[in-house]
């Protein structure tokens, strides 16, 4: 029996807020993965885990989607993810560029 994946969540352009935005970009592990995906078209929750564990990945992921930094889809029983870039400039311009570009 083949189950189709539930389809997640992602907030509208207008209900993202600043302060959810900077909580989910305050850990290192979320923050890796958002400089990751500003590389790359969308990637797999693997090639973005850097051998982490899958359920603290998934917190992870999820707290990224919540805050509307990462929209996640689904490709059978993968996720491809991909950086919200044009949503985030619309809503707080210059921010993640200004981010992305601190080391």
């Amino acid at each position: 029996m083949i189950r189709s994946m539930r389809a997640l969540k992602h907030p509208p352009v207008q209900d993202l807020t600043l302060e959810r935005l900077l909580y989910a970009l305050s850990d290192p592990v979320r923050l890796e993965i958002v400089r990751c995906l500003a590389n790359v078209p969308e990637a797999t929750c693997g090639e973005l885990d850097g051998g982490r564990p899958k359920s603290s990945m998934s917190h992870h992921f999820r707290v990224l989607r919540d805050a509307g930094l990462v929209q996640t889809r689904n490709v059978g029983t993968t996720h491809m993810n991909s950086l919200r870039g044009d949503v985030l400039e619309a809503r707080f311009p210059g921010l993640l560029a200004s981010i992305l570009a601190q080391r």
